[in-house]
């Protein structure tokens, strides 16, 4: 089992100083152990921090009795991710502790090379276990898929003899589903009908009926008036004309 030397660490410690010497602010809970400040070495740490994750037992020794914890929760630095404090779980003897464990793809699944896509729907299952039974990952073999729709549900994933899943049976954990080639539609170019107008192209005529750009609507209808101004007065001249005449050849005969 990994193993780690820890120390008290003073609540006056100055933890820049701390980790400018080589060692790591941490602390240290459970249900029957209070909180408690201490400091680790950093690189030892960061070498089973590596190796172990959040998901194998760990012991701790130097304070009081060996405990049996796991890693709750690690800070890392924003740029360096150098490990910068850690909180570390400790196990209650002879109880089960619920976790999340990662999933562990092996294997290769026929209907990949068949050109199809495996979908991993899930990447960790929650289980109740044994802390000596703690698996770090758990494994699930695709090499079975073989056809579009093969699936593995979480109720098949094998767990340790005193583990019992939390996660719902039923829940898909990977499937396969078949690959479709998207087809691109190109656009479709139509062509003006016959005789329309094309963008940019003047319209016969258009120029002689439509008033110039910049005329004011005003004097576009005083020049109608006018129009009609000039009709009716040529409409009057020529009835009087004609009556003249017409009188003067009556009188005459």
């Amino acid at each position: 089992m990994l193993a780690l030397e820890i120390k008290v660490r003073e609540p006056n410690t100055s933890v820049d100083a701390l980790r400018k010497s080589g060692s790591m602010p941490a602390v240290f809970y459970g249900p029957k152990e209070g909180a408690t400040a201490i400091s680790i070495d950093a690189l030892k740490f960061d070498r089973v921090w590596k190796e172990a994750g959040e998901t194998t037992v760990i012991q701790l020794k130097g304070v009081g009795d060996v405990k049996e914890i796991l890693i709750h929760d690690v800070q890392f630095h924003p740029v360096t991710s150098v490990p910068l404090h850690a909180d570390f779980y400790v196990l209650e003897k002879g109880k089960k502790i619920r976790i999340k464990v990662p999933l562990k793809f092996t294997g290769v699944a026929p209907a990949e090379k068949a050109g199809n896509i495996v979908s991993k729907a899930l990447h960790e299952v929650e289980i109740e276990v044994a802390p000596a039974e703690l698996p770090h990952d758990l494994p699930v073999d695709i090499s079975n898929l073989a056809n579009v729709g093969d699936h593995i549900i979480a109720g098949q994933i094998k767990l340790p003899p005193s583990a019992t899943l939390i996660s719902h049976a039923g829940d898909i954990v990977v499937s396969i589903t078949e690959f479709k080639e998207e087809k691109i539609e190109e656009p479709v170019v139509t062509a003006p009908a016959e005789g329309a107008p094309v963008a940019g192209e003047a319209v016969a005529g258009a120029e002689a009926t439509a008033p110039k750009a910049g005329t004011p609507k005003a004097e576009t209808a005083d020049a109608k008036k006018e129009v009609k101004k000039d009709a009716k007065s040529a409409s009057s001249k020529g009835g009087s004309s004609s009556g003249g005449k017409g009188g003067s050849a009556s009188g005459g005969k």
